[in-house]
């Protein structure tokens, strides 16, 4: 499913995006992914706010979020109610040469193989993203906490971690602190506390994740953020990425080492309303 700002729903082989454009040539741009349950995009308030950071860090105009929530409501009544799905929301700088931003959404059904990670669990290799922790947060440039479309590093690393058998990875800092998947956001458990990596690391602040924090709070589990060496991070009682596509999945492996598995993981996901499947 494509739609496009200013068309709305095309057919998805219609041509729609120019040969220059900068979201091609550059990868500049920005971009979010939102879960769509029951015909719904899963909170699309919050995806198009950090959105609208992402788009300020990157001196992009972004047209405004009404446009494109009316955008998002026309592709998912397009999609139907019966699939879960991936609602893709991209901005890019448009032509070179100057011109609007090109502004369009695909929405496809949710890969099988991410949502059985909400119960089989992923086996993540650990990668140097090659600064120290406080690099990013100290260095507007390094676009750290934006979520934009320059993802060639990102695809890279996962490449490698599944080649060399693993599901995906996380990233650590050169001075060994742990930060993020290249498309998850890391929540840990240790003792009654449910933790996530604070935003001066650089890391981009996971929606996913903020959404199961609020309601853990509701609930009465305590939760913080904090920074944590990856040598501490393999002793903890429970450790999940989280995502708006694969949801909530635990780790079971962290750099070829067991982990522990927490009874709270049905909770969490219950909490972010994924679905896990029993067989």
């Amino acid at each position: 499913m494509t739609a496009v700002l200013g068309r709305g729903v095309i057919p998805a082989d219609e041509t729609f995006l120019a040969g220059d454009d900068l979201g091609v040539l550059r990868g500049d741009g920005v971009f979010e992914t939102a879960n769509v349950r029951a015909g719904e995009p899963f909170l699309l308030e919050e995806h198009l706010a950090r959105m609208v950071r992402s788009a300020e860090r990157m001196q992009l105009d972004l047209p405004d979020v009404t446009k494109l929530a009316e955008l998002a409501a026309d592709a998912c009544q397009a999609f139907g109610k019966d699939r879960e799905g991936a609602l893709r929301i991209i901005c890019t700088r448009g032509p070179e040469g100057g011109g609007p931003p090109t502004v369009y959404m695909t929405l496809n059904p949710v890969p099988a193989a991410m949502i059985a990670a909400r119960r089989d669990g992923l086996n993540l290799a650990v990668l140097s993203l090659g600064y120290p922790v406080d690099v990013r947060g100290e260095s507007p440039w390094l676009l750290g906490g934006a979520k934009c479309l320059s993802y060639a590093v990102a695809m890279a690393a996962q490449r490698h971690a599944k080649a060399t058998g693993h599901d995906d990875l996380l990233w650590r800092s050169e001075d060994g602190f742990a930060l993020e998947g290249p498309t998850s956001t890391l929540i840990w458990q240790q003792g009654d506390t449910l933790y996530t990596v604070p935003s001066d690391t650089g890391i981009l602040v996971g929606t996913t994740a903020k959404f199961v924090f609020d309601r853990a709070r509701e609930a009465g589990i305590a939760t913080a953020e904090r920074r944590v060496q990856v040598a501490e991070l393999i002793g903890a009682d429970g450790i999940w990425m989280t995502s708006s596509v694969r949801g909530i999945a635990p780790v079971h492996t962290l750099d070829n080492v067991s982990i522990n598995q927490s009874d709270l993981s049905a909770t969490l996901s219950e909490f972010g309303g994924f679905p896990v499947p029993t067989s």
